[in-house]
């Protein structure tokens, strides 16, 4: 089962703005050696936005092969078009993909009826399980909990990924978790609070720079040890926030560069973070150099 720290692994670049394979390959190492549950490719801390198809498929390719099994593979297939949704689950499950994790429609959003079939669509075009990604603040719609009570019964999609940041609304969707239905933070500051009511973990930005102390927060959870977990949770936060002080990825890999992981800048229209922000970021990191290196 994937559960845990998952990371949602940024999209390392040449100076030229090609993918960087070779770091793409230390950064799987990095992960499957620091205690990551699973690794996510192709999110919106991947920048998937801005790759090509047949980027996404060469790199889904390299991880198949560099990952061979060790972790679970989760690959963002999702789409506002719901053919090529479909067309990216069809070829990322094909490729070896263990999950598939499918975003909302966005920007043309739709109504419930076709939201249910959209995520209908790609399941059934899927050779592996669905993680449906509800995301209001990146899409401009929510997921109505009818809608995820009905997908949450096809036995292709096995859980939701809920980064709204509204505990009453998430504790609305644990109502609909059993074996078969998970559920995952999809917010850092809050993962403990998640976990409380039903999460299995978290798929997570901070996890690219402190996966050991990601994963022991989960850990403790799973002990029922909260007092534990929320200590962590508490000790991480000023660094969470710091994260996402510019939007996301700007700091995380800000970070990792600062953290001398060299992983790169960004694709535009991403641009890099402003020198206030950034001091205040690297600020934080040195003061939790003990805890995260």
């Amino acid at each position: 089962m994937l559960k845990g720290s998952i990371v949602a692994l940024v999209t390392p670049f040449n100076n030229d703005g090609s993918v960087n394979y070779e770091k793409l390959g230390e950064l799987i190492e990095f992960h499957i050696n620091n205690n990551s549950g699973g690794i996510v490719l192709l999110g919106t801390t991947g920048e998937s936005s801005t790759l090509d198809f047949e980027e996404e498929e060469k790199m889904v390719e390299f991880a198949v092969k560099k990952i061979n099994h060790r972790i679970p593979l989760v690959v963002g297939a999702g789409s506002n078009e719901t053919a090529k949704a479909v067309r990216s689950a069809k070829r990322y499950s094909n490729l070896g993909a263990d999950y598939l994790l499918v975003i909302t429609p966005y920007y043309n959003k739709t109504n419930e009826s076709g939201l249910i079939k959209h995520f209908e669509a790609v399941a059934s075009a899927s050779s592996c399980p669905i993680i449906m990604y509800n995301v209001p603040g990146r899409t401009g719609m929510s997921m109505s909990i009818h809608a995820i009570e009905v997908l949450s019964k096809n036995p292709k999609i096995v859980g939701i990924k809920e980064a709204s940041g509204n505990m009453s609304y998430a504790m609305k969707v644990a109502r609909l978790l059993n074996d078969d239905f998970m559920m995952y933070s999809g917010n850092d500051d809050i993962i403990v609070p998640m976990m409380s009511i039903g999460s299995v973990g978290v798929i997570s930005v901070l996890a690219n720079i402190a996966p050991k102390q990601t994963a022991k927060m989960c850990e403790l959870c799973f002990e029922n040890n909260y007092k534990e977990a929320a200590k962590l949770q508490g000790d991480l936060l000023p660094l969470i926030n710091d994260l996402f002080l510019e939007v996301n990825p700007i700091p995380v890999k800000e970070a990792m560069n600062y953290m001398g992981m060299n992983v790169g800048g960004y694709r535009a229209p991403l641009d890099y973070m402003s020198e206030g922000a950034k001091a205040v970021l690297t600020a934080e990191i040195d003061k939790n150099k003990e805890m995260i290196f």
